[in-house]
């Protein structure tokens, strides 16, 4: 190194998702020189194009809705989860600067919450769940209000027609539509937006899309620069700390230093094939992932290089999904409790865990049991009741998805197991005892139904919501991959969100947040939000610790 630099700044973020931005506005609000360095051409990362969902206990969201909560339950819970593998430290860490975090957001005009009241969290039934739930979203955004930038806002994965928008919240009611009376007002309201949008011009964005546009106005009015295009090349140190970066920006490499520090918010390995094939297990290996396609482990690399140590790499936060024809990946959240109907290994033609558990769990039993793929197999009841995979109630799958093999329709279901390729007596066998369950509103193999997130998505107007029969003809069967919303691996970080070596020992200067550091929650979900949630708490406490660094404050120009 010859000392010279292109550019500086007191603390320099890579990737602008939610964790990122967040830290940047954590450190202006304190007077420093942030700077958000963003490989690709749109802003957001796979946050902006999530459900948008924010866990964080006790925030100032659920305080001011009256939501009870206290410091040992949040713990007794995570303990709960995180079953001993993630250190105490690191938790207490996030459960007690959580509402810290969100109250420095909120000090923004732009940020704006509300609870998704009664969305369970993920294991209601453990000591510590909520089944309320402790899951946030950010209120609708007119993102007209970004002007110029706009133009490079993640692309809207729940477009509706004529412009409607909605909330994770409002889909939660208007897929019951043809079930229940809340429902249909839904649909009275959603008419009612499509009207307003067409008279008042708006471009309404609702779940992930919403968040990152209201961070992205807080960090303009924060003075904070967010260069687009300009990946990260590679990580400077001197004597083993970090003091600076390499982008390529305009087509050439850019030196930044950056005076206190650089926190790596890049995402997980989600489309890095190598890293795919040797981390993560068989079965989950393909490439059929919900994170955006920048996110190919580049900060998990660079920190391994300065010999930082990893965890959790063999896992993902993994999502059942539908690889549709053209390549999207189409995520099963509230699909799995449609009640007239059940999964099957393509393996055996038989049921093999509770269908409508958290999705990480479902995956998890999924490639521990070699259930890869699987068929999701409904009636025409079902068909006719509850939208799936972007489908609406009552319509037919599109025909590119029956030439493509990803559905199959029979009269009888054992004409459908001659289809997808599972032994008759086995499909039929399996749908006349869950049929029996169903009757009797219990499942005695499974437990589906019995907790209060399997519930949610479910059929109110049924004794157990998440469960019906299946008898009325045709059947359908979808082939359902182990796909995933990004890994979960990633470089292990202390309570201070600084990165460590494999002695545990600091890479100082370094630190790490959301899926590119070993997430807090081990190999589980809280709830929803449970990535996004850590991934701004541990984004706010890197720019708090970098705040207060005593070396980067004798170091900085008067």
């Amino acid at each position: 190194m010859d000392g010279t630099w292109d550019h500086e700044a007191d603390f320099v973020v890579v990737g602008s998702g939610g964790g990122g931005m967040a830290a940047a506005l954590t450190a202006a609000d304190s007077g420093l020189d942030a700077l958000v360095v963003e490989k690709g051409a749109r802003f957001g990362g796979t946050t902006g194009i999530s459900g948008g969902g924010i866990w964080i206990p006790n925030n100032p969201t659920l305080r001011r809705a009256g939501h009870d909560d206290s410091r040992e339950s949040i713990r007794t819970y995570l303990a709960a989860i995180t079953e001993g593998k993630v250190s105490q430290e690191r938790i207490d860490a996030f459960v007690d600067n959580g509402p810290a975090a969100m109250q420095l957001l909120e000090k923004s005009r732009w940020l704006d919450f509300f609870w998704v009241k009664g969305y369970a969290d993920y294991h209601p039934e453990l000591e510590g769940g909520r089944p309320l739930g402790r899951s946030i979203e950010a209120k609708a955004f007119d993102t007209r209000k970004l002007r110029a930038a706009e133009q490079h806002l993640p692309p809207n994965g729940m477009a509706g027609p004529l412009g409607l928008w909605v909330s994770a919240k409002d889909y939660h009611d208007l897929a019951m539509v043809k079930r229940t009376w809340r429902g249909r007002w839904m649909s009275v309201v959603a008419a009612w937006r499509v009207s307003s949008n067409l008279v008042r011009r708006r471009h309404m964005a609702t779940t992930g899309r919403a968040l990152v546009s209201r961070l992205r106005m807080a960090l303009e009015d924060a003075g904070v620069p967010l260069w687009l295009n300009s990946p990260m090349i590679e990580l400077l140190a001197e004597n083993g700390v970090v003091t600076g970066l390499v982008v390529e920006r305009d087509g050439k490499p850019t030196r930044i230093r950056a005076r206190r520090g650089v926190l790596l918010a890049t995402g997980g390995f989600d489309h890095n094939s190598a890293m795919r094939e040797q981390y993560l297990p068989d079965g989950g290996k393909e490439d059929i992932s919900g994170g955006v396609g920048e996110n190919t482990g580049d900060g998990i690399v660079a920190g391994e290089r300065l010999g930082a140590a990893t965890a959790f790499m063999d896992d993902a936060w993994w999502m059942p999904s539908v690889a549709h024809p053209s390549g999207a990946v189409i995520p099963l959240v509230s699909e799995r409790s449609i009640p007239p109907s059940v999964i099957v290994s393509a393996r055996t033609g038989e049921r093999f865990t509770n269908e409508a558990a958290p999705y990480v769990n479902f995956v998890h039993d999924q490639l521990d049991g070699g259930h890869v793929p699987v068929w999701f197999v409904m009636d025409a009841k079902a068909r006719a009741r509850y939208p799936f995979a972007r489908v609406l109630p009552g319509a037919d799958f599109p025909e590119d998805w029956y030439k493509a093999g990803i559905v199959h329709r029979a009269e009888t279901p054992t004409g459908l197991a001659g289809k997808i390729g599972v032994p008759a007596d086995a499909l039929i066998r399996t749908i006349e005892r869950f049929n029996g369950f169903a009757r009797h509103g219990k499942d005695l193999d499974y437990d589906r139904g019995v907790s209060a997130y399997d519930r949610y998505y479910g059929d109110p107007t049924l004794a157990n919501p998440a469960m019906d029969t299946l008898e009325k003809a045709p059947y359908y069967a979808i082939r359902v991959e182990a796909g995933d919303l990004g890994t979960k691996g990633g470089l292990i970080c202390d309570e201070n969100s600084r990165v460590l070596r494999a002695d545990g020992s600091v890479i100082e200067g370094l630190y790490a947040t959301g899926n590119t550091s070993a997430s807090v929650m081990a190999n589980e979900y809280p709830g929803a939000g449970g990535t996004i949630g850590p991934s701004i708490v541990f984004g706010y406490i890197a720019a708090r610790h970098a705040i207060r660094s005593p070396a980067a404050v004798a170091d900085r120009p008067s």
